[in-house]
């Protein structure tokens, strides 16, 4: 291998986790803006097989950008090589972590290098390594922007309205569904950080793991419906989506919200009829806000679980993975 090239996964075509290509090809070049950046880890997340299934258009998008042979992924950590003459705060040895131009499915973070956008950045926790930044960024910002703060004026492609997330304190409970998943877990903890009390819905395999956590109740779905247990809940973020969202309208109070992350599955006329608030929102790239996160990652306040690692080589391995469901935290791969 030159020294001006680098080992990167490609999709030359979509499909099953086959089509996943480990190739040589250039290292790219950091225009304006922008870091070139020693790939450490990179997370996995739903946008890199909805990509490598045949997904090329964004929702909100009119038409794909996508352009074949294409290096998936977004979520990154590892250490800045060379900084556009632009960039401010970040210089050639700094350990960094991002999530990469999204939404869009120009992230490249499967690959031994990667350009970023500076903004897109955060200064890696000292605390954790780089498997554990790698796989915060896309799941911790979506919890901390429906959760926390959205952080953007963007209009969202699922609703007219902006959306507002509901002020959490120890008179707020959330019962969080998917709770074992990558923006699971990490939205109980957040809102355990803002004192809320939290009833963490999963498959009965998590209950110690979503203790350990700090969720105050646990709810198995494989053996209860979680609208025949628990009422007057304040706020129900849904990772999970599907046929059973509707039923979770039946645990909050009139007056509650609904946040799913996955829109969809809950009639708005249905939440109306119950004075339930359904509110979604697309989670963007924000440097700041994952600084912010950074802090919570570094003193222990919030940890990232990690379901498994694998080599950036062996990225059909992890989509292997990713497909047989019921993950625990994060799937990473490793590039180094």
């Amino acid at each position: 291998m030159s020294a001006r090239t680098m080992r990167a996964i490609r999709l030359h075509e979509h499909g099953g986790p086959d089509v996943l290509r480990y190739e040589e090809v250039p290292i790219p070049e950091p225009g304006p803006g922008e870091v070139l950046v020693r790939v450490h880890a990179a997370g996995v997340n739903p946008p890199d097989w909805y990509l490598r299934d045949g997904m090329t258009t964004m929702p909100g998008e009119w038409k794909s950008t996508v352009s074949l042979p294409v290096i998936p992924g977004t979520d990154v950590s590892g250490v800045v090589e060379t900084v556009a003459a632009d960039v401010e705060g970040f210089a050639p040895g700094d350990e960094v972590f991002g999530l990469l131009r999204f939404p869009s499915f120009k992230g490249s973070a499967y690959a031994e290098y990667v350009a970023a956008p500076a903004s897109d950045l955060a200064h890696k926790p000292a605390g954790i390594d780089h498997v554990d930044a790698a796989g915060a960024p896309m799941a911790g910002l979506t919890a901390w922007q429906f959760l926390i703060d959205v952080g953007h004026d963007h209009p969202s492609p699922f609703q007219e309205a902006r959306h507002q997330p509901t002020a959490l304190d120890a008179d707020t409970t959330v019962l969080v569904n998917g709770a074992a998943g990558g923006v699971g877990h990490l939205a109980l903890q957040l809102a355990k950080w803002k004192g809320a009390r939290v009833i963490a819905v999963a498959s009965g395999a998590h209950a110690s793991f979503l203790h350990e956590l700090g969720a105050d109740r646990f709810i198995d779905y494989t053996t209860s419906r979680p609208e025949e247990l628990v009422n007057d809940i304040d706020l129900v973020l849904d990772t999970v989506g599907g046929p059973g969202s509707a039923s979770l309208l039946r645990t909050l109070k009139r007056g509650g919200a609904q946040f799913p992350v996955l829109p969809g599955g809950v009639g708005e006329e249905e939440a109306a009829k119950l004075g339930i608030t359904l509110s979604s929102a697309q989670v963007r790239s924000n440097g700041a806000q994952l600084a912010e996160l950074g802090r919570l990652l570094d003193t222990g306040t919030v940890q990232v679980a990690i379901d498994s690692t694998f080599p950036l080589s062996d990225a059909r391995a992890a989509h292997e993975r990713a497909a047989r469901g019921h993950i625990r935290g994060k799937i990473v791969l490793t590039a180094t």
